[in-house]
């Protein structure tokens, strides 16, 4: 793991979903256990539990996957990170960007904490745009 972990947990979790893994094992941080949340609650993930090793704590989630009519394996999660510690990107309520015409989630840094782009839009903060979800 590097010094971003938003990316990392971006990465981890996109490669267990390629390999189409039930399981991926990320390190717990207030921002990892934040972010697991929302993706728990709005349904991307399964479940997550807060693991402990060695007097370490990890988040285990449990994904979600789908298959279609013709019993082909196809990914239901899409994760893109946007700003990075190279290139910080801002916005105000009013310009949070709609993902999928909003079926997808923005997830934000704001100075009331880690939050979606409905629960922004509502409370009427913008912040730093973490990642794309959809």
């Amino acid at each position: 793991m590097g010094k971003d972990t938003i990316a990392d947990i971006i990465t981890s979790i996109r490669n267990a979903d390629m390999d189409r893994k039930g399981m991926v094992r990320i390190s717990s941080t207030n921002i990892t256990e934040n972010i697991s949340k929302i993706l728990l609650r709005e349904g991307f993930i399964e479940n997550v539990r807060k693991h402990r090793e060695s007097n370490k704590y990890f988040l285990v989630l449990t994904l979600r996957h789908r298959k279609n009519r013709k019993g082909l394996y196809r990914t239901i999660l899409n994760l893109k990170r946007i700003s990075r510690p190279g290139l910080r990107i801002d916005s105000n309520y009013q310009r949070i960007p709609r993902i999928l015409g909003g079926r997808g989630v923005v997830i934000l840094s704001t100075s009331r904490g880690i939050m979606t782009d409905r629960e922004a839009r509502l409370e009427r903060i913008g912040g730093e745009i973490l990642c794309y979800i959809w």
